[in-house]
C-alpha cells in the first residue's frame, strides 16, 4: 500500500509518518504545500525520511494561491459571518488539489491528513479529495479509535516519539495553535478558548506576527494608491505587480499600520462555535479598496444582486465547497460582474484603520453634474421626482386607506411653542 501524507514536520504528523508505515505496513510518502507561510521548508525531505517516509514533495503554490484563490474570492468581496476574511479556508482547496496530484503521480493507494476531528479542515480536504479524486481511498486517523486511544493528547505522541528516535521540538502544552498563509494567520485553542481572554494583553503581544498593535503603529498616517483591472489589483502606488507581490507588498504595509487584525466567534461547519484570532493586514486593504471601486463603477442593480449571494458564496467557500458546481456557477457570474471595476482607489492607513480618501475610473457611473446641488443642468430633472414618489407610495397610501397602515410603538412627545 501506498500512502501519501500532508506533511509539515510538526509533532502529528512525525507521528503520523512512523504509525501509518506501521500500521498499514505502507510506504509513505509525504508532501507539504508552501502557501506563503513564510516557515523554514528547507530540511522538510532529510526529515521525512528519517522519520520512515521513502520520498518527499515541498511544492511551492504562492503564485498560483495568490491568482488562482485568493484572487477570485476577493472579486466577491467574500466575507463569513460578517468579519472572517476566509484566510485558511480558501488555501485548503488549493493544498488538497497539490496533495491528490502527487497521489496520481505517484500511483498512491490513499491521501491521509493530520486534520483534527473536530475542526473545518478534515471537511475541506476531504470534500476537494472526493471531488477531483473519487476512488483514492481516505486516511483520517484522528477519526480512527485505535489511533486516538493510543495518543489521548501530547503528551503521549512526545514520548511515541523518543520511544521510535522521531527528531521533533514539542513541549507537552503550547498556549494556542497557528496556522500561517500568504493571506492570513488565524490562531485558536489553548489561552483563546476562553472566549473572555483578551489576546492583546501586555504579556500576548508576542502571539501578533504580521501587525503591529495599533496603539504601537506610526503616529503619521500612510497613504497608498491600489489600481485595479476587471476587479483585480495590478499595481500598488504606480508599480504593476503579481497578485503574490501584491499580496506581499500590502501584508508588510498595512501590518506596519496594525491593520487587519480580528477576533471572532465562529459557526463550524461541524456544528461548534469556535473561537479565532485573525491577523488579515493585505487582504483588509484590497477588500476595502475593491469595494470601493466597485462603488464608483458597477450598476446598483448588478451589485444589490451580486451583494445578495456574498453570504452564500463564503459559506461555501468556508464549508470546503470549492470544487462544487455551485460554487462555480458562482464564480462565473461574479467574474463577469467585474468587467467594468477598473480603476484607482486611494487609501490612508492609521492606526489600524482603512479609510477611502479618493478613487477614480475612466469607466466611472459617477455624474458630477447630476449628483451636484448646485444647480448644474444635467439629464436628472427634478420634476420627475414627483411622479417617482407618488408611484412608490401608492401601495402604501392604499394599505393605510384600507387596512389601516402600519403599527406606530409609541406616539412622538409634541411640545408646542
Amino acid at each position: 500500500m501506498k500512502i501519501v501524507l500532508a506533511y509539515s514536520g510538526g509533532l502529528d504528523t512525525s507521528v503520523l509518518v512512523s504509525w501509518l508505515k506501521e500500521h498499514y505496513s505502507a510506504e509513505i510518502i509525504t508532501f507539504a504545500a508552501d502557501v506563503g507561510q513564510g516557515e523554514e521548508l528547507d530540511g522538510l525531505a532529510e526529515k521525512a525520511k528519517a522519520t520512515g517516509a521513502t520520498a518527499h514533495y515541498t511544492v511551492d503554490l504562492v503564485d498560483e494561491f495568490a491568482r488562482d484563490f485568493i484572487y477570485p474570492m476577493l472579486r466577491a468581496n467574500a466575507v463569513y459571518e460578517g468579519q472572517y476574511l476566509l484566510g485558511t479556508s480558501i488555501a485548503r482547496p488549493l493544498i488538497s488539489k497539490a496533495h491528490v496530484e502527487i497521489a496520481e503521480r505517484e500511483g498512491a493507494d490513499a491521501v491521509s491528513h493530520g486534520a483534527t476531528g473536530k475542526g473545518n479542515d478534515q471537511v475541506r480536504f476531504e470534500l476537494t479529495y472526493a471531488a477531483l479524486a473519487p476512488k483514492l481511498k481516505i486516511i483520517s486517523p484522528w477519526r480512527m479509535d485505535v489511533f486516538r486511544q493510543a495518543f489521548p493528547g501530547r503528551a503521549e505522541m512526545i514520548d511515541y516519539c523518543s520511544k521510535n528516535n522521531i527528531d521533533v521540538e514539542a513541549s507537552a502544552s503550547k498556549p494556542y495553535s497557528m496556522d500561517r498563509n500568504l493571506l492570513h494567520i488565524s490562531y485558536e485553542a489553548g489561552i483563546l478558548e476562553d472566549p473572555w481572554f483578551d489576546p492583546t494583553v501586555e504579556g500576548n503581544k508576542a502571539m501578533y506576527k504580521l501587525t503591529s498593535a495599533p496603539e504601537d503603529a506610526p503616529d503619521e498616517a500612510q497613504y497608498v494608491e491600489l489600481d485595479f483591472e476587471c476587479g483585480d489589483c495590478v499595481a500598488v502606488d504606480g508599480v504593476a505587480m503579481s497578485p503574490a507581490k501584491v499580496m506581499k507588498h500590502l501584508n508588510k504595509l498595512a501590518g506596519r499600520h496594525g491593520v487587519g487584525r480580528i477576533d471572532l466567534i465562529e459557526n463550524r461547519f461541524v456544528g461548534m462555535k469556535s473561537r479565532g484570532v485573525y491577523e488579515t493586514p493585505g487582504g483588509t486593504i484590497l477588500m476595502q479598496g475593491h469595494r470601493d471601486m466597485e462603488t464608483l463603477t458597477m450598476d446598483r442593480e448588478l451589485m444589490h444582486l451580486r451583494d445578495g449571494l456574498i453570504p452564500r458564496y463564503a459559506q461555501l467557500i468556508y464549508n470546503g465547497f470549492w470544487y462544487a458546481p455551485e460554487r462555480e456557477a458562482l464564480q462565473a457570474f461574479i467574474d463577469d460582474s467585474q468587467k467594468t471595476v477598473t480603476g484607482t482607489v486611494s487609501l490612508k492607513l492609521y492606526k489600524g484603520n482603512v479609510t477611502t480618501v479618493g478613487r477614480k475610473s475612466p469607466l466611472s457611473l459617477y455624474d458630477e453634474n447630476i449628483a451636484s446641488m448646485e444647480g448644474v443642468q444635467s439629464d436628472y430633472n427634478p420634476d420627475d421626482a414627483g411622479g417617482f414618489i407618488r408611484l412608490n407610495a401608492l401601495r402604501l397610501r392604499r394599505r393605510a386607506l384600507a387596512q389601516g397602515g402600519p403599527e406606530v410603538a409609541s406616539q412622538s412627545k409634541l411640545s408646542k411653542q
